[in-house]
């Protein structure tokens, strides 16, 4: 029966390591999607290593229990033979509801352990409310990184790497990583691989390895769409959001982009090769873009360009008047972009 705060959450978690464990249920919630899964990464773990053998982690979701709704009890109340409990992490979801998770949280008495995963769920929500108010179980809230949390994350990669970084580039790091945890781990993780074998991290080293990690992950978002991978695209477009970026902030980034190619395309159609055309952009394409904004120029044609930009312009227009909806409109479009781009031919 416990609510953990976002800035007790390490203090939680570490606390599995001693005996008794302070619950067998756990529900991890909040906007930071990356922070959600890796702290139930972390979790299972903990919890596995408690056990001689360790604890076996199953992997539980809506597909999972679609042909088999009551699997989820199964594997959390049987004692399994060889020792070694069943560590269960399940995503909310439309089989995984306060309701259906009622009986075995109430109760408290598992043979397995619980973790279940969840977006923002607020106050008054059920399976939130759950978890607060049984006993053995407990909700613990992830939300965005503030800077202390960075910095956290910053030393144990470094660390772990056995690299030192000076406070000018400490600063530009930390300017530099965004509110999703697992994006801004990758991005450190890079720079440390980047650095293997300097001894020193400086600013330079920031300027060349770890780009914005908001700027990445809109530029992740667009790029799907105008490939047509209709899926990735709103699979980046929900962990975005989750992370705390606006919807019409998406919807301009791939304005701005379509706006691009539609420049570069109508100088191509005028006459100009691709690389004539592409030496007038400003700025130019990210050299790590490059092959895939080329791609992209020969594949959309200037009249489905000219769709696109209808869409957008519309949907850009549909989202300010109805702010309550603004996320599935821009879900609605970047699947709309996806389309087009596959009928491109």
């Amino acid at each position: 029966m416990v609510a953990v705060k976002t800035h007790q959450a390490d203090a939680f978690l570490k606390s599995f390591e001693r005996s008794p464990a302070p619950a067998s249920a756990v529900l991890l919630y909040g906007t930071d999607a990356g922070l959600v899964a890796e702290r139930a990464a972390e979790l299972a773990r903990r919890v596995a290593a408690r056990d001689d053998p360790p604890g076996e982690i199953l992997r539980l979701d809506d597909a999972s229990l679609e042909d088999d709704p009551g699997r989820i009890a199964v594997e959390l109340q049987t004692a399994p033979m060889f020792g070694g409990r069943k560590i269960v992490r399940a995503a909310a979801g439309r089989r995984i509801t306060a309701a259906s998770l009622r009986p075995l949280v109430e109760e408290g008495n598992l043979e397995g352990f619980l973790i279940v995963e969840a977006g923002n769920l607020r106050p008054d929500d059920a399976l939130r409310g759950l978890f607060e108010k049984a006993q053995g179980a407990a909700a613990v809230a992830c939300f965005p990184d503030e800077v202390r949390d960075l910095d956290g994350v910053v030393r144990d990669v470094l660390t772990a790497a056995q690299l030192q970084i000076t406070p000018e580039a400490k600063k530009l790091l930390l300017a530099r990583l965004g509110a999703d945890r697992a994006l801004s781990r990758g991005e450190v993780e890079k720079l440390a691989l980047y650095a293997q074998g300097k001894g020193l991290i400086e600013e330079a080293d920031v300027e060349a390895a770890v780009g914005d990690a908001a700027e990445l992950a809109l530029d992740r978002i667009v790029m799907a769409a105008a490939l047509g991978q209709a899926a990735e695209a709103v699979k980046e477009c929900d962990r975005s959001i989750a992370s705390g970026e606006g919807a019409q902030a998406i919807i301009a980034a791939v304005q701005r982009h379509f706006l691009r190619l539609h420049r570069v395309r109508s100088a191509m159609d005028a006459g100009r090769s691709l690389d004539d055309a592409l030496r007038q952009l400003r700025p130019p394409p990210h050299f790590k873009q490059k092959e895939a904004f080329e791609r992209q120029l020969r594949d959309w044609q200037l009249a489905r360009l000219d769709e696109a930009l209808a869409h957008i312009a519309d949907m850009a227009k549909r989202a300010r008047l109805s702010s309550g909806l603004e996320s599935t409109l821009t879900e609605s479009l970047l699947l709309e972009l996806a389309a087009l781009a596959k009928e491109r031919t």
